[in-house]
């Protein structure tokens, strides 16, 4: 599968994610609001969700895949499958206990989680009674992010992009069934303990339809199970930096008034839906492919192909972020503020969506370049940065709150400027090792997608301010200015882009199409998968 191909797919399915989970937050908004049972609820939701993005999807995907592959193409598919099962069984003695732990001491875990909620007030007793429902979710989207390791490896990427789309539909019938359940937050949690058995499920007859059946097995520390783990410790905190930053938020904003959670939560979710979309495709379909150029000793393949990466998500990311700085307030107030969500929260979470935002290409480009340092099997030097940035985050945050008085747009705002340290510090690293993807396509075309992004801006404050009343009115105008506001600026950034041969058609149309060897990968710079179709499957 050509590396566009996969980013389309990934692409595809991830949009379709961030959409049901959109959707999701709107119902979740209107019914649940901002308010103590609400920072209850995101707390007992995060908690189990940052190990699940650190150590699932993170930290386990970007060193199990080339483990994988590697093993596949050298040993053939048994032995591959072989380890896959030796890593389940060591991932579930692990796992198992710790999640068992955790459930008995969770009282004691909840005063470092959340600082700001006093022992025995009803908003740490519900955030413990809701962790304990939500946690055990981490053993089970492990065994699921296995299992998409496995597919991702042999170029099926399909089945794992599906895994979050039934995640976000089991939460929506969880929040349709609030009348059977105390509150809104216990249809949630128990909505999201469902999610990880279906998506379990889902990922075992996806793996069984692919001809891999992985048994259970007592565990084994094996050589290559323990080069996995080894890799992994690195991994976690290196792949998940910004991840680790908004648990960071989280606590800090449980020290500000009632509500502040939520409102972070909200933002989050806002500025997470472009960078969802554009750094786990770019980034989920990059590491296999980096990794066969960097099997094959093609130093110059590799580079085109890093470069051909950042100028996609640059493309994506930069005009996203404009687009959400500048139009955050009124997304909000068309959006969410109904039911239990009042204008004044829509306000708030505004402020923290554009402090954000800003940081939005930073997430994205360190997706893309932290892929070229684990397709070389190098966890540390990403580990390194990542330490760095989660430290200067913590301090900016505490400044920006405990000093300067800033609320949550000061959580949010240091957030996005160490995301930017972060990707100097990985650019840096890169370009000492002669690996840094910046070609010459990528230096002449980066001007014209910046040009291209400033107008785009200009054109959206002409289109907001003659709306300014539309945003807070009834349902049909909300719609009708949202339509204009994002069309508009859709338009202008579309149009520019391709006058200005930022990229041609072939290159905004190339991730929709079926045909291999699109404009991403122009100059040789194909991920086609060189195995021999006996060792792998290359059918998505």
């Amino acid at each position: 599968m050509s590396f566009a191909r996969a980013v389309r797919t990934v692409a595809g399915l991830t949009m379709v994610s961030r959409v049901l989970g959109f959707a999701r937050d709107l119902l979740t908004a209107d019914i649940l609001g901002a308010g103590p049972v609400a920072d209850a609820f995101f707390v007992a939701f995060k908690l189990p969700n940052l190990f699940r993005r650190l150590f699932a999807e993170g930290a386990f995907s970007v060193t199990f895949v080339p483990l994988f592959a590697k093993t596949a193409h050298v040993d053939g598919k048994a032995a591959a499958t072989r380890f896959a099962e030796d890593a389940q069984a060591m991932l579930l003695a692990l796992l198992i206990p710790l999640t068992v732990l955790l459930l008995l001491f969770m009282p004691a875990v909840m005063l470092v989680l959340a600082p700001g909620f006093e022992a025995g007030s009803p908003r740490y007793a519900l955030s413990v009674e809701l962790c304990r429902i939500t946690f055990p979710y981490l053993t089970l989207i492990s065994i699921t992010a296995l299992q998409g390791g496995v597919l991702n490896a042999l170029d099926r990427y399909g089945p794992f992009a599906t895994a979050p789309i039934l995640f976000n539909l089991s939460l929506i019938g969880g929040l349709l069934l609030t009348p059977l359940f105390p509150s809104a937050a216990y249809a949630l949690s128990w909505g999201e303990f469902a999610a990880g058995i279906i998506q379990v499920l889902w990922m075992m007859g996806s793996c069984k339809r692919a001809g891999i059946w992985l048994k259970p097995r007592w565990p084994r520390l094996t050589p290559e199970v323990k080069r996995l783990f080894i890799l992994m410790g690195p991994a976690a905190i290196g792949a998940g930096a910004v991840q680790i930053n908004i648990f960071i938020d989280t606590m800090i904003g449980s020290l500000l008034p009632a509500g502040s959670i939520s409102h972070l939560y909200y933002a989050e979710r806002l500025y997470q839906l472009p960078l969802g979309v554009i750094g786990v495709a770019v980034g989920t379909a990059l590491l296999p492919a980096l990794a066969r150029h960097v099997r094959a000793d093609d130093r110059l393949g590799a580079k085109r192909l890093e470069a051909r990466a950042i100028e996609a998500s640059l493309l994506l990311s930069l005009p996203a972020a404009m687009a959400l700085m500048i139009a955050g307030r009124p997304i909000m107030t068309a959006l969410f503020a109904r039911g239990a969500f009042s204008t004044e929260s829509a306000f708030e979470t505004a402020g923290a969506l554009a402090a954000y935002s800003a940081g939005i290409p930073a997430y994205v480009l360190a997706k893309t370049l932290s892929t070229a340092y684990y397709a070389r099997e190098d966890t540390k030097t990403p580990l390194k940065f990542s330490l760095i940035t989660v430290a200067l985050n913590t301090i900016f945050a505490l400044s920006f709150v405990l000093i300067f008085h800033f609320g949550i747009v000061g959580i949010a705002a240091a957030t996005g400027v160490t995301a930017w340290i972060n990707v100097g510090m990985l650019a840096w690293g890169l370009r000492r090792r002669g690996l840094l993807g910046f070609d010459d396509r990528l230096k002449l075309v980066l001007p014209r997608i910046i040009g291209a992004t400033l107008l785009m801006a200009a054109a959206l404050f002409a289109i907001k301010y003659p709306l300014d009343s539309w945003w807070a009115a009834d349902l049909l105008r909300r719609g009708g200015g949202l339509a204009l506001l994002v069309g508009g600026g859709l338009a202008v950034y579309g149009g520019v882009i391709v006058l200005s041969g930022a990229a041609n058609l072939d290159d905004v149309t190339g991730l929709f199409k079926r045909e291999r060897g699109s404009a991403l990968t122009k100059g040789g710079t194909t991920a086609d998968n060189p195995v021999p179709p006996e060792t792998l499957s290359s059918n998505t």
